[in-house]
């Protein structure tokens, strides 16, 4: 296979905390850049980025968390939620982590681009303007389409649908 045409793949991390009984919240981001500024339904996405094949995707899933949500990984056993192919045909990798961070503290990552277009201005931007806790319903809202997935796999895990506590693979 060409090096062009070689399948892009990411890896992220997906934190969450518990909130009583089988309630439990998700910290998701916010895309940022113009394209995002005004949307709020499938704008938000789990901390991920690509990878290459020199680089294994737990290590990519911990070094993306750190650049866009700007602080290490918390400590915690690494729940696997599995693979995922997206509409535009990455395949995204992702783990859970339960831990309780504030979203404020975030000190995103940022990339560069031309905007306006052709405008010949090259301005920074975040990568992800905002973080937020929000519950299984508000994420499914939220998150673009191809990562809602991995809320219902969390929650499958958490309500019943694991044998015994979380294991720690690719921590």
């Amino acid at each position: 296979m060409a090096p062009h045409t070689a399948a892009r793949r990411s890896a992220g991390l997906l934190l969450f905390r518990t909130t009583g009984g089988a309630g439990f919240e998700v910290l998701i981001g916010h895309m940022g850049g113009p394209f995002w500024a005004r949307r709020e339904s499938a704008a938000w996405s789990v901390p991920k980025g690509e990878y290459g094949p020199g680089e294994e995707a737990a290590a990519a899933a911990r070094r993306e968390f750190e650049e866009e949500f700007g602080h290490p990984v918390p400590d915690g056993a690494w729940v696997a939620l599995g693979e995922s192919r997206q509409a535009g045909g990455k395949t995204v990798t992702v783990w859970a982590v339960e831990a309780d961070v504030d979203p404020a503290a975030a000190v995103p990552g940022t990339f560069t681009m031309e905007w306006p277009p052709g405008s010949g201005v090259r301005r920074e931007f975040p990568e992800i303007d905002r973080f937020d806790w929000c519950g299984p319903e508000v994420a499914a809202e939220r998150l673009v389409k191809g990562q809602r997935v991995f809320v219902d796999r969390l929650r499958d895990r958490l309500t019943g649908g694991r044998e015994g506590a979380p294991h720690a693979d690719g921590a």
